[in-house]
């Protein structure tokens, strides 16, 4: 008759501390998470006030040069919308990025997400090539191809985010992405306003804080009756 064998035993020999840490550090990452949301919320203001006062910009500009920006903008969106996605373009500027900026790991992660690079290149190479071309159509391709890219990096950068797993609350995308697009905005403001006299990045910027402020201290006066 065979003998019965002992019961296998599973021995964990992990410090009973280590419990406690797991469940320390899930409730460290919630309450992280609950504080980007509510930082998150608190950038909603600034993502309105910055798009109004571009636009309020952006409507100073001649008919012309102003024009082919927004058909730059509504190009990509119907190419995007019902033509093809052109997302290896986008990781193609994602890749050129941490390519440069591979000496700093914190750019490295944040770089292809903050800098608008074909936005960029496009500015520089603008600028080089103004110096011996004059003719306006050189700014009206310029500007086409300005509001197409600009508009290429937004979308792709909040389906990016978006689409990232294990983000409670979504904090991580309200948070992430609406500081970039704060930050893209300024950007794009502050290089349109070397090639539009119109345009005025100083403006831009009172405007977006004037505004925000007046929409933070309606809300205050609102909840504390004040």
């Amino acid at each position: 008759m065979a003998r019965k064998g002992f019961p296998k035993i599973e021995a964990d020999f992990r410090p009973k501390g280590h419990y406690f840490s797991d469940n320390f550090s899930g409730l460290k990452e919630k309450a992280l998470a609950v504080l980007k949301l509510i930082l998150g919320i608190a950038l909603l203001p600034l993502v309105y006030s910055s798009s109004v006062a571009f636009f309020k910009q952006m409507s100073l500009v001649e008919k012309a040069p102003q024009g082919y920006f927004w058909l730059g903008v509504i190009i990509f969106l119907v190419f995007f919308l019902f033509i093809w996605e052109p997302e290896v373009i986008y990781a193609g500027g994602q890749r050129l990025l941490q390519y440069i900026f591979n000496f700093f790991r914190p750019l490295f992660e944040i770089a292809p997400y903050v800098l608008p690079v074909y936005t960029i290149i496009i500015f520089m190479v603008y600028g080089l090539l103004s110096l011996s071309i004059k003719d306006s159509w050189l700014l009206q391709y310029c500007l086409f191809l300005v509001g197409f890219s600009s508009t290429l990096h937004i979308i792709f950068t909040a389906r990016d985010l978006g689409t990232k797993k294990g983000d409670f609350l979504k904090a991580n995308y309200i948070f992430g992405f609406s500081m970039i697009y704060i930050i893209n905005l300024m950007i794009l403001g502050l290089l349109l306003s070397f090639v539009l006299k119109e345009f005025s990045i100083g403006d831009f910027s009172k405007y977006t804080f004037s505004a925000s402020g007046d929409i933070f201290s309606a809300v205050f006066k609102q909840i504390f009756g004040k």
